[in-house]
């Protein structure tokens, strides 16, 4: 049996009078994970993996390096970025189409909702993506990550949702993994009372600049999670930060490779990857793993890029004339990725024309297919989506899980 990387330790388990078994009212013990600190961790990568780390780390680079030919740069990294806080929440059960996504993130903005009424469970992965957003930006300052920046990307997360009374706060009970109860878990976090010092500790290995970036977000996130320092959201909280470090690192000035959507692809292996980790022999298991992983998600983000060109142009084609590269109809083509649903206000903010231009290249793509009327709105204004978009999407990421 492998040594573990951290230590055991026995806690009381209280009883409760009011138990509906005995073993409930009697109480006992349980025994929780406190792991070693990472904070002084060094790395010694054996050759192979430090070739493996930087090839992926170099895929990630020619991802952020290049232009699409055709879709706009903000639109994709808004779409991959969508993309991969939808996966985020898919690994921990929250399911939800990038149909009913882009409804709500749109009427999230717009204050109005589409359809009528509030997607209570979109409006948790919205949750989601706001805090992916909230994560790359923190990673975009040149300072050292705190554990206030852990606490706002999880008070991001959660604010808006059912969990809202515990967004940005540390738990203070003991929580478990798998399994009915602690005695049955299969996995026990650190007692709260370890939580703050392991999650600084954590956030100073985060905050380090000798690590090869790469390494640095998978022990990070491997880590995070086995300290495990909320009572709901760490799954998606610590996907968050492996986008913070990247930012952080200069690794992704441009686009999020869509990691969390390989992840939720191979779930069981992410999740063994992760119990591996606790193992002392198991660190360099993971960082193959992860490397492999961010091959993958940065190939796939460079293909995504091509397929979006690629439906740009045929939906160039349906015009008898194709609009000039500077109208405002092939303006708004562009923003769709980062706007599948929308209406003539978006476009009148992102492009800077007026409501009456904005109305007028709507109505264009209407006609030609490639916008699809929703609903009426508020005082009879109208909104748009793009399904040839949803489609593409939804087929990219059913590619990958096959």
């Amino acid at each position: 049996m492998s040594r573990a990387r951290g230590n055991f330790v026995k806690r009381e388990l209280r009883g409760d009078p009011t138990g509906q078994t005995g073993a409930k009212r009697r109480g006992g013990t349980y025994r929780a994970f406190v792991p070693e600190p990472v904070s002084k961790l060094e790395l010694s990568l054996p050759g192979s993996l430090a070739l493996r780390l930087e090839d992926a780390s170099a895929r990630v680079r020619t991802l952020n390096d290049s232009t699409p030919r055709l879709t706009a740069l903000e639109a994709l990294a808004r779409q991959l970025l969508r993309s991969e806080a939808l996966a985020s929440s898919r690994i921990e059960g929250l399911s939800v189409g990038h149909r009913r996504i882009a409804r709500e993130d749109f009427r999230a903005a717009s204050d109005h909702a589409v359809g009528g009424h509030v997607d209570s469970r979109a409006a948790d992965i919205v949750g989601n993506i706001r805090a992916m957003e909230r994560a790359v930006e923190i990673g975009s300052r040149a300072k050292p990550l705190s554990t206030e920046d852990v606490l706002e990307i999880h008070r991001t997360l959660l604010r808006f949702g059912e969990d809202s009374n515990i967004a940005g706060k540390l738990r203070t009970s003991q929580g478990w993994i798998g399994g009915a109860n602690l005695a049955r878990a299969e996995y026990v976090p650190p007692p709260p009372d370890e939580v703050r010092r392991l999650l600084e500790d954590v956030c100073w290995f985060l905050s380090r600049d000798d690590i090869p970036p790469l390494a640095q977000a998978a022990v990070g996130h491997a880590q995070f999670e086995t300290v495990h320092p909320f009572a709901d959201g760490n799954g998606r909280t610590g996907r968050c930060l492996i986008h913070a470090v990247l930012r952080r690192r200069g690794l992704t000035s441009h686009y999020v490779p869509p990691i969390s959507v390989l992840l939720a692809a191979r779930r069981k292996e992410y999740f063994g990857g992760l119990t591996r980790y606790r193992d002392a022999d198991g660190l360099n298991d993971w960082l193959e793993y992860f490397a492999d992983v961010t091959v993958d998600a940065a190939d796939e983000a460079v293909r995504l890029a091509g397929k979006l060109d690629d439906l740009e142009d045929g939906w160039l084609r349906r015009f008898s004339r194709p609009p000039r590269s500077d109208a405002a109809v092939r303006r708004v083509m562009k923003m769709l990725p980062a706007h599948p649903v929308l209406d003539a206000r978006v476009v009148q903010a992102e492009l800077g024309i007026s409501d009456v231009a904005a109305g007028n290249a709507l109505n264009q793509l209407d006609d030609a297919g490639v916008l699809q009327v929703v609903t009426r709105g508020v005082r009879g204004r109208r909104v748009w989506e793009c399904r040839d978009l949803f489609d593409l999407i939804n087929k990219f990421e059913s590619d990958l899980t096959r």
